[in-house]
């Protein structure tokens, strides 16, 4: 038996998994705000799973900057107080089983790229616009190797004289705190997501020229029906291009809420 774990901003999914293609139903409940009630509930909902099968292995994705060797939550933007943690000891220890770390939306974007959007692309970029802002580069259905993990919502952009963070000016967190409601609250016709269509096809583009892929896939809960609209980037960016005679492609993604576990199913079959 194996767990498949994608820690969220907003919520946790938990699911076990007994063979390289599959996973059960995910167990799904708000992510705690505190590290030990987290971690708690994670190895209580894993054991639940496991129903006193040995538990080989975890493949747990976490929104977090991650120490080199990845063991260790260094920085957990929206989850402050997971800062500083040792969290795949924690599990292991606590689990009696090897466990695997790394950031979750590196794990989505490789379960889009083997199992969703990204199938038959050899480079795929994926970016999550949803609570926060961040993105990963997959090769030939591996995560890219970086020194520090990836964390492109901290991009520096202009718009006109200040320069901000690309994930202040789109992300959901910034979008409740702008206008003091749940990004869907506004509406479909709002006409903010065309501004925000704008801001978003900055970061894409920058993200096309510097990692050069056969295609981007565009998720999160920001780019829902209610959002900003991966068609209406995909035209800007076309429109701006100027490095490429051909713009690669830009498509939404496929597995919605559960591409983490598809990810932490892949990143099993490579241990």
């Amino acid at each position: 038996m194996n767990i498949l774990v994608d820690v969220g901003a907003t919520n946790t999914r938990i699911a076990g998994s007994r063979d390289p293609a599959n996973f059960s139903d995910p167990v799904i409940f708000d992510t705690p705000p505190t590290y030990d009630e987290g971690l708690r509930g994670i190895v209580d909902t894993a054991r639940t799973i496991a129903a006193g099968e040995k538990i080989d292995a975890v493949c747990a994705g976490v929104p977090a900057v991650l120490s080199r060797n990845k063991r260790v939550l260094l920085k957990a933007t929206n989850i402050p107080l997971w800062d500083n943690h040792a969290f795949a000891d924690d599990l292991e220890k606590a689990l009696e089983a090897r466990v695997v770390l790394d950031n979750d939306t590196a794990f989505v974007g490789l379960g889009e790229a083997v199992f969703g959007a990204g199938i038959g692309a050899e480079i795929v970029v994926y970016i999550t616009i949803s609570t926060g802002v961040n993105g990963v580069r997959i090769v030939n259905g591996v995560i890219d190797p970086s020194a520090q993990g990836y964390e492109i919502g901290y991009q520096c952009v202009a718009m006109g004289t200040a320069v901000q963070e690309w994930g202040d000016l789109i992300s959901g967190r910034a979008i409740r705190e702008r206008f003091g409601k749940a990004p869907r609250e506004l509406g479909k016709d709002n006409p903010v997501w065309e501004e925000l269509a704008h801001i978003a096809a900055v970061g894409v583009s920058n993200a096309i020229v510097y990692w050069s892929p056969d295609r981007v896939v565009l998720g999160g809960s920001m780019t829902n029906e209610i959002g900003i609209s991966v068609e209406r980037i995909r035209v800007l960016v076309e429109e701006n291009m100027k490095a490429y005679p051909k713009t690669p492609e830009i498509v939404h993604s496929k597995l919605g809420d559960l591409g983490g576990l598809w990810g932490g199913l892949v990143r099993l079959k490579q241990l």
